[in-house]
């Protein structure tokens, strides 16, 4: 028991330092990106926590099993490195045992990675797609940003000179609205107006951008004749809020839902989400003997061949995955073959691990 808390919390410490790093790495990049998006004036700055909290699920998912793998292969290359594996073997620690004592931890960290590609990550996806396509079909005053033209859905392009004191209201509002219906046909429109708020209808779902006092000129490109509108309050009409279910994309589909569709496309994404859990366990199994290292070489010596091989693992099933959702691979061999012949390659090296005995 002793030796199993100590090999458990020498792996999950090095497993948390390394999905750490890559976390870190990751998170800050795709955070970027929606900065500058925010910077842009694209999404509102306070959509950036809501959008990396549900794109978590997805890093985990592929984080997880790599600093695991890794994990095992650093803790227990030190282990070599300070000859401890070999007073575990003289107190009568077998290659057997000591894979069971790794296959443990192995489980937790399987869990884990399920529910994030089963349930967590395709909510996620969901909820983070839901609250971009919704952010890209309206005018949002938070979004706007004084002396930018932003595009806002529809053909529509705006430019406000500045907000009220309270910020409720646009000032110096100019919006263009491309290939619009007129009375003569269709036109470009381009409205001027002093100032301007959103509005929703609650009983409809409708959006309206309504103005007041201000000009709205129909023109068509190429002719010589405009339309020309002096009002003193008009109203444009935004759109209607989206629900979720018109994103009907796979990657969004719930699990269930998923292995009750026979399209290949399905098949694929169903078959990608279940494998990854099982991966965990195949790459436990390779670390183990890849982790047996000379004291001489170091405990980085076969780090790079290792991940090598993760890289392999990865980019093969994902090519199997195109492969079955493009019909050119079979559903029911699925991506099975991929984790079967990783699995029966970490047999192999556990196998002549054991042979050569652990010294």
């Amino acid at each position: 028991m002793i030796l199993f808390r100590y090999l458990t919390r020498e792996v999950l410490l090095t497993m948390s330092a390394v999905a750490g790093i890559l976390l870190l790495v990751i998170m800050g990049s795709r955070f970027i990106r929606y900065f500058s998006d925010a910077a842009e004036g694209d999404i509102p700055v306070t959509m950036l926590g809501s959008l990396m909290v549900f794109h978590l699920p997805g890093f985990m998912e592929l984080i997880l099993p790599l600093s695991f793998f890794l994990g095992i292969l650093l803790a227990y290359g030190q282990l070599y490195m300070n000859s401890e594996i070999t007073v575990m073997v003289a107190c009568g620690m077998s290659p057997t045992r000591l894979l069971k004592v790794t296959l443990l931890p192995a489980s937790v960290v399987a869990v884990l990675v399920g529910v994030c590609s089963l349930w967590l990550t395709p909510y996620g996806a969901l909820q983070t797609e839901t609250a971009l396509e919704e952010q890209r079909s309206r005018l949002d005053v938070s979004v706007l940003a004084p002396g930018r033209f932003q595009e806002f859905g529809g053909g529509r392009t705006a430019y406000i000179g500045g907000f009220s004191s309270d910020g409720t209201e646009m000032l110096d509002v100019l919006v263009h609205e491309q290939n619009q219906q007129g009375d003569e046909g269709t036109h470009d429109f381009v409205t001027r107006a002093a100032s301007g708020y959103q509005e929703t209808r609650l009983e409809t779902g409708s959006r309206f951008l309504v103005l007041d006092d201000g000009e709205r000129y129909g023109v068509t490109p190429g002719e010589q004749n405009a339309e020309r509108l002096i009002f003193e309050r008009y109203t444009l009409r935004l759109g209607l809020n989206r629900d979720r279910q018109e994103l009907d994309s796979l990657e969004y589909a719930t699990t269930p839902a998923l292995w009750s569709d026979p399209r290949p496309r399905a098949q694929a994404q169903w078959q990608w989400r279940a494998g990854l859990p099982l991966m965990v366990f195949v790459l436990a199994l390779m670390a183990q003997p890849l982790s047996r290292v000379n004291p001489r070489q170091g405990r980085f010596g076969k780090l790079l061949p290792a991940v090598f091989l993760y890289v392999a693992y990865l980019s093969l099933l994902l090519a199997v995955v195109d492969a079955i959702g493009s019909g050119t691979w079979s559903t029911a061999l699925g991506v099975w073959p991929v984790h079967g012949l990783f699995l029966g390659l970490g047999l192999l090296l556990l196998w002549r691990s054991q042979r050569k005995g652990m010294r």
